[in-house]
């Protein structure tokens, strides 16, 4: 061993002597709830025709570039486009303060003007509160006790983030609270339907064309891996080790990595850390391919590319499929040699320029609006009653 693994073994065993994997659980015990045992109060009249809603969302506080809440301000966003007031509930179980927090949000979202509260000063004054994970679901039904309409924000299926276990069993639990579902795209609302007995609405998948663009570069060359070592449904594992077959045929390739830096690729990489969107769609511009792996609701990061004109490489499934129906992106196996396969594909084009012109006009027009329309739409049909059913009993759209 070297000092580097050695400094690794000592953490980890001071990891489980000093059992802090509990440090890992998101919520506080009194905040875990019981789909079994919930009575919440329902708004008793909707509020009048033509009046502005004050809708709230309790979210986990977000860092910078967080891609699950950069889609949730754009909702937020949205909503308040449309006249109406939101307001930002954050629940963090190890405390920190609020108003740092607000601060990373009015920094990483300037367009978001909605007031940022500590949930653990009550849920109180909004129509309707919407949740945007497993962990605010379960948060909402225990602190969003007054009467309003409950609605929750599904991004992904979150069960899938876990080994079939407690926190598996929490997620999924999660679902059958009676809030009104909204699925970002189809593989949720499917995995939805799955586990509990109703219709499910759906928002649309898009894509940030304005930022994610050609810029007319005259050369390609190069791959690109967006890392995320800790975070298993990134598939970096997978990745690293298709990485290095990959490098094996084709030395003279340049690997980029942006993200969290990682130290175990035993490839030459470019470390370029984090980088804002625009950065981002620079690197994009600059390589052949990209590998834009997840296991599972497909990764926004799949269809940035192919707007850039850089042909993502994603793990086949029927899952990914289900959101991501483009002539461009090249499906492989998951296993490292038809990962490998794929990105050999890509780089071996014989006119890579002229090739990213097409793939990048591929999905050209493309856009949040109709998720955002949409997500309006529901919201105000829900809060005032018009065409919303029984909760638990959403309809597909």
């Amino acid at each position: 061993m070297g000092p580097y693994e050695t400094a690794q073994r000592v953490a980890a065993r001071l990891y489980h002597r000093t059992g802090a994997a509990s440090l890992d659980f998101p919520l506080l015990p009194q905040d875990v709830a019981d789909s079994g045992e919930l009575r919440l109060a329902q708004t008793a009249a909707a509020p009048p025709p033509g009046r502005p809603l004050t809708i709230g969302w309790l979210t986990v506080p977000p860092g910078p570039r967080s891609g699950g809440h950069t889609t949730m301000f754009r909702m937020v966003q949205a909503l308040e486009e449309a006249g109406h007031r939101c307001v930002l509930y954050l629940y963090d179980r190890h405390g920190g303060d609020v108003r740092h927090r607000a601060d990373v949000i009015r920094q990483g979202w300037p367009q978001i003007h909605a007031d940022v509260r500590d949930v653990a000063d009550g849920i109180s004054g909004v129509d309707a509160c919407i949740a945007t994970s497993w962990q605010s679901a379960h948060v909402l039904a225990r602190r969003g006790t007054a009467p309003m309409r409950r609605l929750y924000f599904v991004q992904d299926f979150e069960p899938f983030f876990y080994p079939r276990g407690s926190q598996y069993a929490l997620a999924e639990d999660s679902y059958r609270f009676g809030f009104r579902l909204v699925a970002l795209g189809e593989m949720v609302a499917e995995h939805l339907r799955g586990v509990v007995d109703v219709d499910v609405d759906v928002v649309p998948f898009g894509c940030d064309t304005d930022v994610y663009r050609p810029l007319g570069t005259e050369e390609r060359h190069g791959v690109v891996l967006y890392a995320k070592p800790d975070v298993g449904r990134r598939g970096y594992d997978l990745a690293r080790l298709a990485l290095e077959r990959f490098h094996r045929r084709h030395p003279d390739q340049p690997i980029h990595v942006y993200g969290d830096r990682v130290r175990d690729l035993s490839v030459p990489v470019i470390h370029h850390g984090g980088l804002t969107p625009a950065e981002l769609n620079a690197l994009y511009n600059r390589t052949v391919a990209g590998l834009a792996m997840s296991f599972t609701n497909i990764s926004l990061v799949a269809e940035e590319m192919l707007a850039a004109g850089t042909v993502p490489v994603v793990n086949d499934s029927p899952d990914a499929r289900a959101d991501l129906p483009n002539p461009y992106a090249l499906w492989a196996v998951p296993t490292p040699g038809a990962v490998a396969d794929a990105l050999s594909t890509a780089v071996r084009h014989p006119e890579p320029v002229a090739h990213a012109a097409q793939v990048a006009a591929s999905v050209r027009g493309r856009s949040w609006r109709g998720a955002q329309d949409e997500l309006v739409r529901l919201v105000e049909g829900h809060v005032h009653g018009v065409g919303a059913s029984q909760p638990g009993r959403q309809v597909a759209r």
